[in-house]
């Protein structure tokens, strides 16, 4: 039966594991449409322009804002990040489901917008602060200054929590994706996300009626 797209955000502060459970998500299922972002911050080695996000200048970003292209933006650490629109619309009217990897700001951004109802929140939260900071340190990315900045900001980041339909807490990496995995089943077995569902019904319907 034919089904809207919807529109899957998972948000978590930065070193809960939002990105490596989206990889893995969209792994386990191809037919998902990963949004990528687009951003006024340096590519960082091995990123591509348009496979892990779109990379723009400050002056196109903020042009593209004002056209009304972007489903959301931020300013995250002096860099914008943004979700062009035009692409999840297009998803969602061929009946396929976007993962969005943002945060909590992001996310409240599209939960408000006029593709709310089709949104599915999900926020991850580290098993503990100590552990985030060692997830940070572990992946050899970002200096300690900004480091610090990122642990600063995550207490802010965790308050967000309960502006989510589910909360996952990423302490076995193998578990907290089974249960994003059930999360996307079950959201997608809703009632009103099935539009065929009343004929399909009624159809059944006229098979009692024939007997």
């Amino acid at each position: 039966m034919a089904r809207r797209g919807l529109l899957l955000i998972l948000s978590s502060p930065s070193g809960a594991g939002k990105s490596t459970l989206s990889k893995r998500l969209m792994a386990w299922d191809p037919t998902l449409r990963f949004s990528v972002s687009a951003t006024t911050r340096a590519p960082r080695p091995g990123e591509v322009d348009g496979r892990d996000y779109y990379f723009r200048t400050r002056d196109e970003f903020l042009a593209a804002v004002r056209g009304g292209e972007m489903l959301e933006h931020a300013e995250v650490f002096g860099n914008f990040y943004g979700s062009p629109k035009a692409p999840v619309e297009q998803a969602m009217r061929e009946g396929r489901d976007t993962l969005f990897d943002i945060d909590w700001q992001g996310g409240q951004q599209i939960r408000n917008s006029s593709l709310g109802r089709d949104v599915v929140s999900v926020f991850v939260l580290p098993p503990s602060i100590a552990e985030l900071d060692r997830r940070l340190r572990e992946r050899a990315q970002d200096s300690d200054e900004v480091i610090a900045g990122r642990m600063a900001k995550s207490r802010d980041e965790i308050s967000h929590w309960a502006e989510y339909d589910y909360v996952l807490i990423n302490k076995d990496l193998d578990l907290a994706e089974e249960q994003l995995k059930m999360i996307l089943v079950a959201e997608r077995l809703r009632r009103d996300r099935q539009p065929d569902l009343p004929d399909f019904v009624r159809g059944l319907n006229g098979e009692f009626d024939k007997r």
